[in-house]
């Protein structure tokens, strides 16, 4: 009975286990994350409420918070520039969000820049991306027109609408997968081209 009662006293002073963790992303096979290659200095998100920023979906240790998220201010549509240190090569894109408020139809414009919402539609995208609620919950990357995004120094998102068509659009996390281009290789190319 005493030893019951000890095991009993254990068991209380044990820690609790840890709540199971989202699944993991699954990074597309030779891609890496951009987020070290982001020019934080250029970031910009128009329409996006100030307490519920840009920087909480796209940060590294911020969009992994579940408490954390954007959200648009006036109406559902957010436009997010992007602008990277180096030329990268963009494979996929991941966006995380609520079901009901999370984005819809996502535009994605590589190396457009000063793009404003009175303007957008006049230029083609270079992709856009039809989310689903699974593809907001499942943690899995879309696919981009890889032949678009070769040689890509910023990337203009547009978020035309969300899941319930509410005012409010909220995302938890944007990821964008790829590889950056090896500038020293692309020269040595050339030379090669060249003899």
């Amino acid at each position: 009975m005493a030893a019951a009662n000890t095991a009993a006293a254990g068991a209380a002073t044990a820690t609790p286990a840890p709540a199971a963790p989202a699944a993991p992303v699954q990074v597309p096979r030779g891609q890496v994350d951009l987020v070290d290659f982001i020019d934080w200095t250029g970031v910009e998100c128009l329409n996006q409420d100030s307490s519920h920023s840009i920087v909480n979906a796209l940060k590294q240790t911020f969009r992994d918070d579940e408490g954390l998220h954007l959200a648009s201010d006036s109406d559902e549509q957010l436009l997010i520039y992007i602008p990277f240190m180096q030329v990268v090569k963009l494979h996929s894109a991941l966006f995380k969000g609520p079901e009901e408020d999370g984005p819809k139809t996502v535009k994605l414009f590589s190396n457009k820049e000063h793009m404003g919402f009175s303007n957008v539609n006049d230029y083609p995208p270079s992709d856009t991306l039809d989310l689903s609620t699974d593809h907001l919950v499942e943690n899995k990357p879309s696919t981009l027109k890889y032949v678009k995004f070769q040689n890509v120094r910023s990337l203009t998102i547009f978020i035309e609408d969300n899941q319930s068509g509410s005012d409010v659009t909220k995302i938890h996390k944007i990821a964008l997968y790829g590889t950056t281009v090896d500038t020293t290789n692309m020269k040595d190319l050339k030379k090669i081209e060249e003899h």
